[in-house]
This record gives C-alpha cells, sequence and structure tokens, in this order.
C-alpha cells in the first residue's frame, strides 16, 4: 500500500491526504451533458476501491454530478466501509425534485436543509466530512445560508464546512460567520487566478485549507488533446471558452512547453502538472475515473521539484497565461 503523505486541511482538525479523488467524471454529467467524456461504472467502482488502498481516501463529489449519481456512485463504493473515507459533497447549484439543475442557484435556509437530507440518503451515509457551498446564490446573503450550514455542524450531519469559487472578501466574511476548513477553487498551472486575486493568500492568512480541483486543467495538461476534435461530441469542455478556436491552439503552445520540461525529468506532463500543484503547499483533487491514471497521478506525489525546475514552470506558465475565460458564461 502506497501511502500518501497526510496533512491539516485548514485548522478546524480535519487531516486529509495531500491528494484526494475527484469523482466528477465517474458517472453522467449535469442534465444530460457528459463530463469529460463517456463513464463507465465498473471501472469507476474499481478506482475508487483502488483510491482506498494507495492511501487516496478523501472522495469529492457533489449532488450537482449526475444530478445526484455521482452521489449514489460513492454512496455504492464506500458501503461497509464508511469510516475508511473522508467524503466531501457541495450543494448550491439549484437541483429540482426531477433531479435536474434548474439553471439557478439556491442559498436559502430551507434549501441547505433540504440538500443535506438528500445527499445523505444519495451516500448511504448520516453525515459528510466537508460540506461546500459549491456557488453562492446571488440572491441570498452567503451570511444566511453560512449560517444554516452551521446548524448542520451542530446537529452532527457535518464536520466541517467549506466554501467553492469565493473572493477573499467573501472568504473573510463567511469565515467570522462560521470557522472554514476548506476553500475549493480551481488551481492549476493552467489557472492561476487564486494568486493573482490574493484568494490563496487569503486563504492562508485565515488558516483555512486550500484545495486544488482540475489541477491537470480539466485534462489538457495532459498533452494528450491536441485539437477540438478530440473531445467526444457531447464533452462539455467543447463548451468552455478556453478549449475554442483560436484559444485552443493558444493554450496547446503552454502544453507543448510542460511535455518538453516533463520529457527532460522523465515523467508525464500532467505528473509534472500535479507536482507543481503539491509544491505551492495545496491539498490537489485531480479527477479520473480509471485506475491507471489514479495511480499515475498518485506517483506524482512523490515527484521532487528543484528550485531551478520550479522557476522554469513558472516561466512558461506564468500567472495569467491562459487565453479565454474558465467558463461559460452562468457557470
Amino acid at each position: 500500500m502506497n501511502t500518501l503523505k497526510r496533512v491539516a486541511l485548514g485548522t478546524q482538525g480535519l487531516e486529509v491526504p495531500i491528494e484526494g479523488l475527484g469523482c466528477m467524471g465517474m458517472t453522467g454529467g449535469i442534465n444530460g451533458m457528459s463530463v469529460y467524456g463517456e463513464a463507465d461504472e465498473a471501472e469507476s467502482l474499481a478506482t475508487l476501491h483502488r483510491a482506498l488502498e494507495l492511501g487516496v481516501d478523501m472522495l469529492d463529489t457533489a449532488d450537482l454530478y449526475g444530478p445526484m449519481l455521482n452521489e449514489r456512485l460513492v454512496g455504492k463504493a464506500i458501503a461497509g466501509q464508511r469510516d475508511k473515507f473522508t467524503i466531501a459533497t457541495k450543494f448550491g447549484f439549484e437541483v429540482d425534485d426531477q433531479e435536474q439543475w434548474t439553471g439557478g442557484y439556491n442559498g436559502r435556509p430551507e434549501y441547505v436543509r433540504k440538500s443535506i437530507e438528500r445527499s445523505l440518503r444519495n451516500l448511504g451515509t448520516d453525515y459528510v466530512d466537508l460540506y461546500y457551498l459549491h456557488r453562492i446564490d446571488p440572491n441570498t446573503p452567503v451570511e444566511e445560508t453560512v449560517g444554516a450550514m452551521s446548524r448542520l455542524v451542530e446537529e452532527g450531519k457535518v464536520r466541517y464546512l467549506g466554501l467553492s469559487e469565493v473572493s477573499a472578501d467573501v472568504l473573510r466574511r463567511v469565515h467570522a460567520v462560521h470557522p472554514i476548513t476548506a476553500l475549493q477553487t480551481e488551481y492549476s498551472l493552467f489557472d492561476r487566478h487564486v494568486e493573482e486575486e490574493g484568494i490563496l493568500a487569503a486563504a492562508r492568512e485565515l488558516g483555512i485549507g486550500f484545495v486544488a480541483y482540475s489541477p491537470l486543467g480539466r485534462g489538457f495538461l495532459s498533452g494528450d488533446i491536441k485539437t477540438p476534435d478530440d473531445f467526444e461530441a457531447n464533452d462539455s469542455r467543447r463548451f468552455f471558452p478556453r478549449y475554442q478556436g483560436e484559444n485552443f491552439y493558444k493554450n496547446l503552445e503552454l502544453v507543448q512547453k510542460l511535455q518538453t520540461l516533463a520529457e527532460a525529468k522523465g515523467v508525464t506532463s500532467s505528473q509534472l502538472a500535479l507536482a507543481w500543484v503539491l509544491a505551492q503547499g495545496v491539498v490537489a483533487i485531480p479527477g479520473t475515473k480509471r485506475r491507471k491514471y489514479l495511480e499515475a497521478n498518485v506517483a506524482a506525489a512523490s515527484i521532487t521539484l528543484s528550485p531551478q525546475e520550479l522557476s522554469d514552470l513558472d516561466a512558461i506558465m506564468p500567472v495569467g497565461s491562459a487565453t479565454g475565460a474558465a467558463y461559460p458564461a452562468g457557470l
């Protein structure tokens, strides 16, 4: 068994491996749109079980993924061994009773309650280790939403609270309402806005753990995607500005530079990119639905980067180097 280094996530008492597993791609996407291509349930379950063997015991899911299907898959994987896992899930994108995303957000206290009860049923558990507000509802004061989340902690339904994709200012405001254990935001060599906007610095200042999702730039930093046609027809990445038209090819030039450095070090582009994220002192949750990629990602945790290598990576992908917006409008 590989023993991944474990770290404190935030200052509230949660301890996790430096790598968790992003589970989003393991089930159908959102309202019929696939996320990173089609998935195979048997291989996804095998990947989840292999993750535990490798020490990757933090699983990251959300009610939006599927919707609901992803939490149910994770629930199936952890059945009979719940205590061996740290389960993180999220709410905030409004999912209706027909299990469809409405296209909006909901942070009202009654929806907070409804969401956790639904997630607990999906996961087959009576508590969630880390409960994230996935996105802020612009029509509900975030303090009100987090106040409702804090009551779930008092009731034992949730152990720790987290936020996703918020500004440094919001992070400070919310942390004053209830201690926040983790901030989950996109962070990779390809997307360094958390450095640019002072978000990572604010999390560190407040003692809030940082969890980097999409540390491989949604798979783009692997170097396996050479043209937009390499995305499957219903792959959601086709609709992200960063992977469209001229933006795609400008960003591909960055990946090619990364590949050159990776080859010189004798590792893959994905492993080098992931090692860089881990070298920033954050926890990463690379997503995969296949055991072979999970194993490659775990191997990246043992890669040491010299000051010169870190400098070289910084030179080829400095802050602000990616072209195009990270998300389509509305996400």
